[in-house]
């Protein structure tokens, strides 16, 4: 008979796409699978999408059932979840799911206007109040979906209830908490006064959890139908940037870049930091007393990857890094989008600036150079203005998520922060090895360590920081624009 491996497992619920993974108790990655999360266009609003979380849920078990045989034969000792931020499902009284609603679902945006007093809100919750947060798609729900509002009896993260489902216990974890609007966060506790300026009842809030905590063990029925021993217990996660973070076990004072979907761009704290001009976010880790001061960069990933989709549909990355390599660097400049904190309001219109005629220099590679170097200038953007916020003297900074598997990426941030970038054997699957860690960490056991893989010094620095002007000047036509 074969000896079973302990073993963990994780769901990760990102903006894209749903993976369950299975983490062997030394750290390694078993088995891994993925698709993508299925929205559907909600026409009662302007701007909002939505996902039926049942239909969610399915995904995430045929999932599992695929990455549970594959590791085979293991023993799942713990399991935990983390997701998107800003992303909730909508429970009725007896625990079904109405609605899920994601981080970029907008039907609060009409509702903005009625916040009266912003500079309180964002000394309460370290955020600006935007449609983005989840308070205010629960008004936008609230204001025009009676049918489903008046069955509302509390809500919960994405990650908060998966894990939900897989213990039949309900939690708030403090990492997606903070991104509610209705959280204190340097209270580290739900807030009266916030529920109070949104008219929204304190009845909704579940109680709070910190990440780490054993909920219980996996409901019967569940361990039987996945083949999961009925011992197996289910651990609080928390949010996606959040166990990126945790995968590389920071110091504080470090700045982390989490290349994904989006950029967050963030420096470990450990007291509450607010910006008086109100650009940064400030949220709580995963541990008792850290917080995460934060700029984002908006989405930058998803950008690489749709285009990626039309210059190289069927090339690996590596074919893009070798073309880059043969890349003239001048030929063309991007601005797709990216945010930065010190602008106030976003860049509506994008695209590519070349010479005309078209030059026969001019290459997919160079379309790619673009996209990369637009990323990264939007990164050094907002490092710049969380380095004003709060100081960054250290002379690295590390960087983790699938956008860092590229090394041009990697040497571009390198060259314009004139920051050594370090990036982790983690660096890959953060968010989910990030959760192999908490696993572990509840289970007892000492787990893996992250290792430094590659440091990137800065070369060459007076050529890009030319081209970062380049870029700007790239950007503001852009914003003129409308």
């Amino acid at each position: 008979m074969t000896d079973k491996r302990n073993a963990f497992f994780i769901v990760d619920v990102g903006t894209g796409n749903v993976r369950t993974a299975v983490v062997s108790a030394e750290g390694d990655l078993l088995a891994l699978h993925r698709e993508n999360v299925r929205y559907e266009k909600d026409d009662g609003y302007p701007d909002s999408i939505y996902f039926e979380p049942d239909r969610l849920w399915a995904q995430i078990k045929q999932l599992a059932t695929r990455t549970l045989a594959e590791a085979a034969p293991v023993q799942i000792i713990a399991i935990t979840a983390t997701s998107q931020r800003e992303g909730i499902v909508v429970l009725d009284d007896a625990g079904k799911p109405l609605i899920g609603m994601s981080n970029h679902d907008n039907r609060g945006r009409e509702w903005e206007s009625l916040i009266t007093d912003k500079d309180r809100i964002y000394a309460l919750t370290g955020r600006y109040p935007t449609a983005l947060f989840s308070a205010l798609k629960l008004v936008g729900l609230r204001e025009r979906k009676a049918d489903v509002w008046t069955r509302a009896a509390t809500f919960t993260s994405i990650s908060d209830w998966v894990q939900f489902q897989f213990s039949g216990i309900l939690c708030y974890e403090h990492s997606q908490a903070s991104e509610t609007l209705l959280y204190d966060v340097k209270r580290k506790d739900w807030s009266a006064e916030l529920c109070r300026a949104f008219a929204l009842p304190a009845s909704l809030l579940p109680p709070l959890k910190s990440s780490g905590d054993v909920l219980g063990q996996i409901r019967p029925g569940l361990a039987k139908e996945l083949d999961i021993a009925a011992d197996a217990v289910v651990v609080v996660g928390g949010a996606d940037t959040q166990l990126a973070v945790h995968s590389i076990k920071p110091d504080t004072g470090d700045v982390v870049i989490v290349s994904g979907t989006t950029t967050p761009i963030i420096k470990m704290v450990d007291s509450y930091v607010t910006d008086t001009r109100q650009r940064t976010w400030t949220g709580r880790h995963i541990d008792a007393d850290s917080f995460m001061l934060e700029a984002n960069a908006g989405v930058t990933g998803l950008n690489y990857q749709r285009l990626k989709e039309i210059f190289y549909p069927n090339e690996s990355y590596e074919v893009i890094e070798r073309e880059l390599d043969e890349t003239s660097y001048s030929q063309c400049v991007a601005s797709l989008g990216s945010l930065i904190a010190d602008e106030d309001t976003p860049l509506i219109k994008g695209g590519f600036i070349f010479n005309a005629p078209v030059s026969h220099q001019l290459t997919r590679g160079g379309f790619v150079f673009a996209i990369l170097w637009d990323i990264a200038c939007s990164i050094y953007e907002n490092y710049k203005v969380l380095d004003g916020v709060s100081g960054h003297g250290r002379d690295y900074i590390w960087a983790c998520g699938g956008g860092v598997q590229s090394r041009k990426l990697r040497q571009f941030i390198a060259n314009l922060t004139n920051k050594k970038i370090r990036i982790c054997n983690t660096y890959r699957q953060s968010s989910v090895l990030g959760g192999a860690f908490i696993c572990a960490e509840a289970a007892g056991l000492q787990g893996a360590m992250p290792q430094v893989q590659e440091e990137v010094s800065p070369e060459n620095r007076g050529r890009f920081v030319a081209l970062y002007e380049e870029w700007k000047r790239a950007r503001q036509a852009f914003r003129q624009i409308k």
